[in-house]
């Protein structure tokens, strides 16, 4: 009679034997805050609108007479965007259509995105960003805006126009502006990845307001923009304009183990989004 105590030996022996190796484990990627590849963002913390930084735009959309969309959505005012239309049309601007709507079925509609298929640039504006994706989120609107970047245009946005640019929306309960992640409205149109845009950055002295997103969200980069001052992405990078701090949070970075959890970039810094690195 065959010992057990063999038998047991005998069958682990031939488990070990006849398993295929192991390979070894690497942890997966955390995703890329990366912009589009084919088109270019502005994204702007509020404040006075800087002549600089919205003449940039026009120029990367192609000059004064390239087709604008400007959406004033954000507005609790619904002023139908005549304070967008004037400020970009003092500024050389001569082609500009204004989009609004607060109905998504409507946003949903070819009829109603039709000025978008022209567009080279499209300007968002400021108030309070779940407007934007009350609105927008899931409809034919969004599908656009990707289109206008795929196509090599320029999306640009002040205030909510910079938050809903990222993909995590802070600050979007109805409710007010003071609350930094609001289930039901934490996504945003995602145009720069795994990221986590907040505006008036010093100016309100909202420094510390984005360490508890990017603590929950650690994958996020945060990115904190003051008033007329802004990030112009493009690819895996971004050159900081204007003249306020932008703060970037990052949790994998050697400075969210310091007392400052942000690095602190100023006009004429660039940002590696890949590598989450300045560039010198």
């Amino acid at each position: 009679m065959r010992s057990p105590r063999l038998f047991s030996i005998f069958v682990a022996f031939v488990f070990v034997m006849l398993r295929p190796p192991l390979r070894a484990q690497t942890p997966a990627p955390a995703p890329s805050s990366v912009g589009p590849a084919n088109g270019t963002l502005v994204i702007i913390g509020g404040g006075g609108r800087s002549q600089a930084i919205i003449q940039r735009f026009i120029q990367i959309a192609g000059g004064p007479d390239a087709p604008l969309v400007a959406i004033p959505t954000a507005d609790e005012s619904d002023d139908k965007g005549e304070r967008i239309t004037a400020f970009l049309r003092k500024l050389g601007s001569t082609n500009v259509t204004i989009l609004h709507t607060r109905d998504p079925k409507v946003a949903d509609t070819e009829e109603f995105v039709k000025p978008l298929r022209a567009a080279k640039g499209v300007w968002l504006g400021g108030g309070r960003q779940w407007r934007f994706a009350d609105a927008y989120l899931g409809t034919r609107v969004v599908k656009e805006l990707f289109s206008v970047l795929e196509r090599g245009g320029v999306i640009a946005g002040s205030s909510a126009g910079a938050t809903i640019q990222g993909s995590y929306m802070v600050r979007g309960a109805p409710e007010g502006n003071t609350i930094m992640m609001a289930p039901g409205h934490e996504i945003g149109f995602g145009f720069l990845k795994a990221s986590a845009i907040d505006q008036h950055w010093a100016t309100r002295k909202r420094e510390q307001d984005l360490v508890p997103v990017i603590e929950r969200h650690p994958d996020l980069l945060g990115i904190g923009l003051d008033e007329d001052t802004a990030i112009i992405v493009h690819g895996d990078r971004f050159e900081v304009m204007g003249h306020g701090p932008v703060g970037v949070y990052d949790a994998r970075s050697a400075s969210w183990k310091s007392d400052t959890r942000w690095q602190t970039l100023h006009e004429g810094d660039a940002f590696d989004l890949k590598a989450r690195t300045v560039l010198k």
